[in-house]
């Protein structure tokens, strides 16, 4: 059974693009990545997916239940962080993981007291008191007390110090290890690439590429640094060119032996290749889709 599957899942707001025609699987006890802007329709494909909107069109299941019938049971079994959090005014941190944990008729204090200590977080103080990083760690506990079977986080380490987000992040693989499936939603490519097993890239409400981080990142493309006044001319298969005050930086997926070519006929005093990162990829992507090079 997959945690995550969805065919053709579409939502408008009215006129407004939302989401279009995404189809994904994410599989039982994966920690997947879900990458892209801001208004790229990372959120309402979530919404979509807990049945916070209705979806204009396409189907969707989350772990065997259907999003459009099931909701209830959906949302007994999943932890969910939104990207921005809100709380009644005047409720103290106790209080509100209380309320959370009443909601799912469970009792949660034990984890939530784990939780809080692990998030250095203070329990006794009201929630108007907090800063944007407390807040978050209050949603975050929210999501985990339950011990859920799939977390589906939006945005997480917003206001977060690196601290912090070091501790989260270890939560996250422990509970993963323990058999949860993790759906991480960032446009901080590197949080993906470092956490995450597999990813999906979002463009304009569509998914553009998606598959294991491993190989989404080995595009074939290489990263190569040139030490010197190297002049490659206009050989193929460069992009994404960099003039640095000792040499160059750019991108290359053209014929190696071309590029060793032109290299031994350039003044290099150092040459580096490496793999592009995830960010060069998701880059990539984005620019080919708005017609750059």
């Amino acid at each position: 059974m997959d945690a995550i599957k969805t065919a053709g899942l579409t939502k408008y707001y009215g006129s407004a693009r939302g989401i279009e025609d995404i189809s994904l699987t994410v599989e039982q006890g994966d920690l997947f990545g879900f990458i892209g802007p801001n208004g790229a329709g990372k959120s309402t494909f979530i919404r979509a997916l807990l049945g916070l909107v209705r979806p204009s069109a396409g189907r969707g299941q989350i772990l065997g239940l259907d999003i459009g019938t099931d909701r209830e049971k959906i949302l007994a079994k999943v932890g969910y962080l939104p990207s921005e959090t809100a709380f009644w005014p005047g409720m103290r941190v106790r209080d509100i993981l209380k309320l959370s944990a009443g909601l799912r008729k469970k009792n949660c204090a034990p984890a939530a007291d784990r939780l809080c200590q692990r998030l250095q977080l203070d329990v006794s103080r009201k929630v108007e008191q907090l800063s944007l990083g407390s807040r978050k760690k209050v949603a975050i506990v929210c999501a985990l007390q339950h011990e859920p079977e799939l977390l589906i986080l939006d945005e997480p380490t917003g206001g977060l110090d690196p601290l912090m987000q070091r501790e989260f992040f270890a939560l996250l693989r422990e509970r993963n290890a323990q058999g949860a499936t993790v759906f991480l939603s960032s446009h901080i490519l590197s949080e993906v690439q470092h956490h995450c097993a597999h990813a999906a890239i979002i463009r304009q409400g569509r998914i553009v590429a998606g598959g294991s981080v491993e190989a989404l990142v080995r595009t074939g493309a290489k990263r190569v640094g040139i030490r010197g006044r190297a002049d490659l001319g206009d050989l193929p298969g460069i992009r994404d060119r960099q003039v640095t005050a000792d040499g160059s930086e750019f991108l290359y997926s053209g014929g190696m032996p071309a590029l060793l070519k032109a290299l031994t006929e350039a003044n290099v005093q150092d040459l580096t290749i490496s793999e592009p990162d995830l960010e060069e990829v998701f880059l990539h992507y984005y620019e080919e889709g708005s017609g750059r090079r």
